[in-house]
């Protein structure tokens, strides 16, 4: 996220009303609809996912946002990212904090790539599985776009 002056900064706390309840409704359609699970490309979100997972109200924030428990698990892998026009259908453009570190700098040029061309192509490392908590590594995924 950027601040008054363009300086980036880290996201705040509430982070996780603002956007948490889209990740885990894209997801569910994801599930829904048979596809393998969405990448989590963000390490903003990725790391409010994680702070989220071992909260006590995690079960009850899933059931009422996404009507399941959504886990978490290590998914490693490079490409165009498959959910950006499911998010864009119910939420519009992906916002900045997409694009954002785990230190709150944005990724300029992952951003700029997106708001000219509607795709996002980057790493990731974990992404949301069914059922509740962590679960284990499946194999390297790459996507049909690679870095």
């Amino acid at each position: 996220m950027t601040g008054p002056a363009g300086e980036s900064r880290a996201p705040g706390p509430g982070l996780e009303k603002q956007l948490s309840p889209d990740a885990r409704n894209v997801t569910a359609r994801q599930f829904d609809a048979g596809r393998t699970a969405p990448e989590m490309f963000s390490p903003a979100i990725d790391g409010e996912w994680h702070r989220l997972l071992n909260s006590p109200d995690y079960q009850a924030f899933c059931t009422e946002h996404a009507g399941r428990q959504i886990g978490h698990a290590p998914n490693v892998g490079a490409g165009e990212i498959s959910w950006v026009r499911a998010y864009e259908e119910l939420f519009g453009p992906l916002p900045e904090i997409w694009f954002t570190d785990q230190h709150g700098r944005l990724d300029h040029g992952g951003l700029a790539h997106y708001r000219e061309t509607g795709t996002v192509v980057a790493e990731w490392d974990c992404a949301p599985v069914p059922g509740g908590g962590d679960v284990a590594a499946p194999e390297r995924q790459t996507a049909a776009v690679t870095l």
